[in-house]
């Protein structure tokens, strides 16, 4: 069983910055990918970021070079830092891993970039 908590989000304007975090709880973190998912008022969930185990990182072409994934074992969570937000950005941000088969998911954290 793994469990996600989703935090740090926010009310920025265009152009700011914020870091969601994603502390995770139970066995294996430290062997899992984790991915970041926003998901914008009546839309579906669209990838945007994958961390592996290993530290390697993967990006959409719609945050490249503007979002970082990252993580710290240490603390079993996992990072998405944020720069030179846009108004299209604003979202609902999930995280995201998978366990023994089965697919997890925290509640949520609510970004909005709006001046």
């Amino acid at each position: 069983q793994v469990q996600l908590v989703e935090s740090g989000g926010g009310l920025v304007q265009p152009g700011g910055s914020l870091r969601l975090s994603c502390a995770a709880s139970g066995r294996g973190f430290t062997s899992n990918f984790m991915r970041w998912y926003p998901q914008a008022p009546g839309n579906q969930r669209e990838w945007v970021a994958t961390i592996t185990s290993g530290g390697n990182t993967n990006y959409a072409a719609s945050v490249k070079g503007r979002f970082t994934i990252s993580r710290d074992n240490a603390k079993n969570t996992v990072y998405l830092q944020m720069n030179s937000l846009k108004p299209e950005d604003t979202a609902v941000y999930y995280c995201n891993t998978a366990s023994s088969g089965l697919d997890y998911w925290g509640q949520g954290t609510q970004v909005t970039v709006s001046s």
